[in-house]
């Protein structure tokens, strides 16, 4: 098991370092890199929609959901302060005092 891990380690380092070192040949195009702009908010929401919206294998679109109210707070926040720390505190605070 140990061995797994080790080489998914390498093979995960390999392929990024491909992509990041600037000493090596490889250039990405303009084209690939507006491409690659939406692998982070696409991999992002893939994260945290179904942890607001589905609840036991359904959807819960209910006000008592903790996580949907504080997901509408947070966004609120960072819309209108644009700081990180207080968007983490609102939602945070909200859905701890909700849970």
């Amino acid at each position: 098991m140990m061995m797994t891990i080790l080489l998914m380690a390498c093979i995960t380092f390999f392929s990024r370092y491909l992509f990041l070192h600037r000493a090596l040949p490889f250039k990405v195009g303009p084209k690939m890199q507006q491409f690659l702009s939406f692998s982070a908010p696409a991999v992002l929401t893939a994260i945290w929609v179904p942890i607001v919206f589905i609840n036991d294998e359904e959807i819960n679109l209910d006000w008592q959901n903790p996580y949907l109210s504080a997901a509408i707070v947070s966004v609120i926040v960072a819309y209108k302060t644009h700081n990180i720390y207080y968007t983490t505190l609102a939602g945070m605070g909200l859905f701890i005092i909700l849970s």
